[in-house]
């Protein structure tokens, strides 16, 4: 079994290349505002995303894959790395470049009612983004936005009604709007269904794989929820104290899982069958903090299967098979 370490390729089709992408947080207190410590929220993450792809970036609460989207986004600056967008550093960019460049790169937000004016008829929520980077006259940014709208399942009278008017879902779909009113190449979905009833979920997620096609959209799909992350995925990337364990395609990974997190992360599936019973895999212990996270492998406080090498040197990400990374000593 030949193992090749892990590289972002800079083949054509890629629309996105991240990096050894790293934040860290510094944590102050007292009367002084003393540095306290520093929290390692993401310590050198790399993966690619191609055109029309969506990667599905999963691991549990506190693992790092809010920061990794809104980093990429500039959201938050990052500490170090390179995130390569169409070719174009953005690291890099800085004033009109970046603001310009913004147009392509949009995010969904986990919760819709936060993210959105309550003070602003939906309407003008979702044509603001229109309205800064001034594209068209009033009428064509009226049109423009009346058509996204009808696009997510709004209705044109929609646009005359406030965020507290609105179900859930119907927020959701709010926010993709305003998200798609830019047309941009690519969205970062973070954690969009979470705050959704069941039903509901399937809806949305079935509306951003419609648009995808329709778009030629790329997505970030952020994620605790494996099942979601199945069923919306081209690749699967799993996050771990703010380090990536594994990625593959989303048929691989789910069929034949190597990590020991992601294996037991997949354990954690409901089978949909009364007379299947799947075997737990029970993780013991709560995740360590990020402010000090463990000496070698990170998640060989928690490894049922580790060995003495585990807690002494951090394992690379090396490619097992085509397309399938893994960072585990067991395999390396």
């Amino acid at each position: 079994m030949m193992l090749r370490e892990a590289a972002v390729s800079d083949t054509k089709d890629e629309l996105l290349q991240v990096s050894d992408l790293v934040k860290h947080f510094l944590v102050r207190g007292g009367l002084l505002r003393r540095m306290r410590g520093v929290v390692h929220a993401v310590d050198g993450v790399s993966f690619s995303i191609r055109e029309g792809e969506t990667l599905g970036l999963v691991g549990e609460s506190g693992s790092g894959k809010t920061t990794v989207g809104r980093s990429i986004l500039r959201l938050l600056e990052p500490t170090s790395g390179s995130v390569r967008f169409d070719g174009a550093d953005l690291l890099k960019l800085g004033g009109r470049q970046l603001k310009d460049m913004r147009r392509q790169m949009q995010v969904i937000f986990q919760d819709p009612y936060s993210a959105l004016d309550p003070r602003m008829p939906i309407g003008e929520s979702v044509g603001e983004g229109l309205m800064i980077h001034h594209i068209g006259t009033a009428d064509d940014r009226r049109a423009r936005v009346l058509e996204t709208m009808k696009k997510v399942g709004l209705e044109e009278y929609h646009a005359r009604r406030y965020p507290h008017e609105f179900s859930g879902g119907q927020r959701q779909r709010i926010g993709i709007a305003r998200a798609l009113a830019l047309r941009p190449k690519f969205i970062v979905a973070d954690e969009p269904v979470s705050a959704l009833d069941v039903s509901i979920q399937s809806q949305v997620l079935n509306l951003l794989k419609d648009l995808q096609s329709e778009f030629n959209l790329t997505f970030l799909f952020i994620a605790h929820n494996m099942s979601v992350v199945e069923h919306i995925s081209d690749r699967v990337a799993v996050m771990y104290l703010g380090k990536l364990v594994e990625s593959a395609p989303r048929r691989e990974l789910f069929n034949r899982p190597l990590h020991p997190y992601t294996q037991a992360l997949m354990s954690a599936i409901p089978v949909p069958d009364p007379h299947v019973r799947r075997q737990r895999i029970i993780l013991k212990g709560d995740a360590p903090s990020p402010m000090n996270p463990p000496r070698g492998c990170r998640f060989h406080t928690r490894c049922p299967v580790a060995v003495d090498h585990c807690a002494v040197q951090e394992p690379r990400l090396l490619e097992i098979e085509p397309g399938h990374l893994v960072a585990c000593w067991r395999l390396n």
